[in-house]
């Protein structure tokens, strides 16, 4: 293994988000209920994988709607959906299971696996529509076995154009009454029952790099 990846590895390893003072929470009964880790992924790790992404080959990100192998239909969802080396993907699978307890706890549900992740980057004009990710009772997809959603920021949002930033891209989440963002800052996970509807809205200015996966 490189040295630098062994560094990374070290890096997420360490079981810091399982340390009250570095979890946010929303309350319970507040809407919506979010599991929120700052600093999941430390800044370096965030810029070696965002760099990483940059010149890794990508394709277009598929919907699942009626079929099970996914369509592409950039009227719903346009990004590119980029496939970096295992060794990185592996990383990230290892840190998330590592996280798997302490979701359980939170959403008083249990979990057996998390899907591979998707490491995605948008572009200006780049979206998704609001949606829903799985367990909603609604599908015969094998989808329909995702309980919680992840989704991991490698870049910073900003209301403004900047150099090392993008605008647009937020993560919305919304029901009939209210809707919530939640800015994005490099290396923090959250975590979202998968039947919650969310959205990431158009970008306007930069690249956004995310990842996003599923527990099941």
């Amino acid at each position: 293994m490189p040295p630098l990846l062994q560094e990374r590895a070290l890096t997420c390893s360490n079981p810091r988000f399982t340390n009250h003072q570095t979890l946010t929470r929303h309350d319970h009964n507040s809407w919506p209920d979010l599991f929120v880790v700052p600093q999941f992924f430390e800044r370096r790790l965030c810029d070696a994988i965002v760099d990483e992404l940059k010149t890794a080959a990508g394709s277009a990100a598929t919907v699942y709607a009626s079929t099970s192998s996914g369509t592409i239909d950039e009227m719903v969802r346009r990004t590119v959906r980029v496939k970096p080396s295992q060794e990185t993907v592996d990383l990230i699978i290892q840190k998330l299971l590592a996280c798997k307890n302490a979701v359980e706890k939170h959403f008083t549900v249990t979990l057996n696996e998390c899907e591979e992740p998707q490491f995605l980057r948008y572009r200006v004009g780049d979206f998704f529509v609001a949606h829903q990710d799985g367990n909603t009772g609604l599908m015969q997809l094998d989808s329909e076995r995702r309980r919680i959603s992840i989704v991991i920021f490698l870049n910073r949002e900003s209301q403004s154009p900047e150099s090392d930033a993008y605008c647009g891209g937020s993560l919305v989440f919304s029901n009939v009454r209210n809707s919530f963002h939640r800015p994005a800052e490099p290396g923090t996970l959250i975590a979202f029952r998968s039947e919650t509807t969310h959205e990431v809205t158009p970008v306007t200015h930069g690249e956004r790099y995310s990842i996003a996966s599923w527990y099941r």
